[in-house]
């Protein structure tokens, strides 16, 4: 019998990444580019958008009623919280230490870069300010549900499905039709999901046409040396301090890539988390984490465990300040790490989260806001690599907290891809 031709969607991806660029690259400037190719990019995202809510929703409805012990789940809360604060605080002393070592600010003329438009990220900003921390604890409980869940808004869709979840574990018999309701939808929401893939390798075209056509390499020549290093410290950020903690597990980070392989690439091509954050769950059930400590460490580290954007945020601030030849000292790096742990925490839903963190940060240890207008032109390209240090981080903060807590149950196949019976049956 003659063997069917495979095509893998990693590689169906990086087609259409390639072909992007190519075209991107031939049509630089010409605004044609994104009036036909934006849309495939953008209805691309919004299916992804789309699907996100309900399986949220449905697979720690599920997760949580299966396990019913609020002890059990107020002890996985806690030291799921922990372990994302050491490791963003690791993050940011790893961006500090590259950026003081390095020096990649230094020697730069600003009058050859330019200035990219921050005025969108201002306002949000100005909005993030003004919340204190009891704003932020108040926004966690939701007084709408159906409108948490038009805006997306993570953590109230956590909350009420965790209470709704141990709502049907204690109501015994007569919750199961509903929890029976919820699998369904989840089973279903899934299998759109893999359906809705096979649209990636042309949203991930679409998306990458435009934002080549946008710039050349006049703009990224003079941040040439800030692009490099930004990318070497978040890969030695990668294959040290995650594999070490995944060492630790007795797990490695090489095996949790080479899972995530095609999740990894379509993150990095969209510059989005949310692409992937369906599957990331969907595989990292299939490598033996229980659905629901999947189901509440990837959501809830979408906003508190962002290794890649907190790493990139204390690079980029000191790289501004060497550029305007600002030292700060010991205490105001201090002072800046501590900043960066409260502001970069529950605010990923913001558009241009990175931006926006290091508006409300920068200005308290005295380093210009306007600095970040020469960095904007690039950032795209920037927040594709930390994008993919996201997601990395999250898989293996579940690895871990599933093996802290005995629940991690290898699968009998390391073949841990969604095969087409799976996607479509």
């Amino acid at each position: 019998m003659k063997r069917k031709f495979k095509f893998p969607l990693a590689y169906q991806i990086l087609v259409g990444l390639i072909l992007g660029i190519i075209v991107g690259a031939v049509f630089y400037g010409n605004p044609a580019i994104e009036t036909y190719l934006q849309p495939l990019g953008t209805m691309f995202i919004n299916m992804i958008k789309m699907i996100v809510v309900p399986i949220i929703i449905s697979t720690l409805i599920v997760g949580v009623a299966g396990t019913g012990d609020i002890k059990q789940l107020g002890k996985l809360g806690g030291k799921t919280m922990l372990y994302f604060q050491v490791v963003s605080l690791i993050a940011i002393v790893v961006g500090l230490s590259a950026a003081n070592i390095f020096k990649p600010g230094e020697g730069i003329d600003m009058s050859s870069l330019a200035k990219g438009d921050i005025d969108q990220y201002v306002q949000t900003t100005e909005n993030v300010q003004n919340e204190g921390i009891m704003d932020v604890l108040v926004g966690i409980v939701p007084s709408n549900i159906v409108d948490s869940m038009a805006n997306a808004d993570m953590l109230p869709l956590i909350f009420f499905s965790v209470l709704f979840g141990l709502g049907i574990a204690s109501i015994g018999e007569r919750g199961k039709p509903v929890l029976a309701f919820f699998q369904g939808t989840a089973d279903a929401m899934f299998w759109v999901t893999n359906l809705i893939m096979k649209f990636a390798p042309i949203g991930v075209f679409g998306l990458i046409g435009v934002t080549v056509s946008k710039f050349g390499l006049s703009s990224l020549i003079p941040l040439g040396k800030l692009m490099i290093l930004v990318y070497v410290t978040m890969i030695f950020f990668v294959v040290v301090v995650l594999g070490v903690i995944s060492k630790m597990v007795g797990s490695s980070i090489f095996t949790t890539i080479k899972l995530l392989k095609d999740e990894l690439l379509l993150a990095y091509s969209t510059a989005s988390s949310e692409t992937v954050l369906p599957r990331l769950m969907q595989k990292m059930e299939k490598k033996g984490c229980p659905k629901d400590i999947v189901s509440f460490v990837i959501p809830t580290g979408y906003s508190f465990n962002l290794d890649g954007s907190t790493l990139y945020q204390a690079l980029a601030a000191i790289f501004i300040a060497q550029m305007y030849n600002i030292n700060l000292s010991v205490m105001e790096q201090i002072t800046l790490v501590l900043v960066l742990m409260v502001t970069s925490n529950g605010i990923a839903g913001v558009p241009g989260v990175s931006f926006v963190v290091l508006l409300a940060t920068l200005g308290t240890v005295g380093i210009p806001l306007e600095g970040l207008a020469f960095i904007a032109g690039v950032d795209r390209l920037l927040d594709m690599g930390r994008t993919v240090v996201n997601v990395l981080g999250n898989a293996t903060a579940t690895i871990v907290i599933s093996k802290s807590e005995g629940r991690f149950k290898p699968a009998e196949s390391e073949d841990y891809n969604i095969n087409p019976a799976e996607e479509l049956a």
